[in-house]
């Protein structure tokens, strides 16, 4: 059985990381695999939404593995191996212009954490624990979570986490401004899907132009940000999605979009 599921239905991406045993861990083949399956994903114009888990009902993932075979690693190995787009290829990925939904069912630690950061939106279980953990094993987030958090969260909450290594509450999290949703596990998947459904309804060439602006436009003014000519913006803009949506409201019915 491969260690990552992948599927793709209805333009839906499911990336399933499938190692309960391990609390989803990521080994080194697993994480190749994720790199393998983002680059499929920013490939294919089918794709319109993807939700990332883990298997089981324990864990989002806990980071890396740290099996036997793994320990002898130092930490300068470590980081040399990660890869520019950070912890399961997610991290720090700036190239993926599809929405991507963490659908954290349990733990996310260390570089688990790290691919929350790298997703959209985050739905959460309120039994999910989420953490950048490193610091207790003497190690550090260098999957790309130190300077994610700092951007997503203010500055004492982000060094509150950083600094002391803890484990927060999916509902912490929440009011800190982390995580959009909290829901009991057994209404994980309907909030889920209920998140997909709402990103279905609106044009896949919009979605990709909002998050190609916000991901590669960071480091501007707002009024550089308002002048960049980003190529999803432009396909857009002159797109048969653009002409979609101003037929159907004008016809009053739900649109069908093209994606193109």
């Amino acid at each position: 059985m491969s260690e990552v599921r992948f599927e793709v239905d209805k333009h839906i991406a499911r990336v399933t990381i499938d190692r309960p045993a391990v609390l989803n861990a990521v080994a080194p083949e697993t994480q190749r695999r994720l790199i393998e399956i983002w680059d499929a994903i920013e490939a294919d114009p089918d794709v319109r939404v993807v939700v990332l888990t883990g298997a089981g009902e324990r864990a989002f993932c806990v980071g890396a593995d740290m099996s036997a075979s793994a320990v002898d690693k130092t930490g300068l190995q470590f980081w040399a191996d990660e890869p520019e787009t950070g912890f399961g290829g997610l991290c720090l990925r700036t190239t993926l212009d599809v929405p991507v939904i963490a659908r954290v069912n349990g733990y996310a630690l260390g570089g688990g954490m790290e691919m929350v950061l790298g997703c959209d939106i985050v739905i959460a279980a309120e039994h999910a624990k989420f953490g950048l953990t490193e610091p207790r094993v003497g190690r550090l987030p260098l999957g790309g979570g130190i300077p994610q958090l700092v951007r997503r969260l203010p500055h004492t909450q982000a060094m509150g986490l950083l600094l002391t290594g803890r484990r927060a509450e999916a509902a912490e999290l929440q009011r800190m401004g982390l995580v959009n949703e909290v829901v009991p596990a057994e209404e994980l998947d309907a909030a889920v899907d209920r998140w997909v459904a709402d990103i279905l309804a609106c044009a896949p060439t919009s979605l990709r132009a909002i998050k190609q602006i916000v991901q590669r436009t960071g480091q501007l003014t707002a009024r550089e940000a308002w002048a960049a000519r980003l190529p999803a913006l432009i396909t857009a803009l002159d797109s048969e999605d653009a002409v979609e949506g101003v037929r159907a409201f004008q016809e009053k019915r739900p649109p069908v979009w093209p994606g193109q």
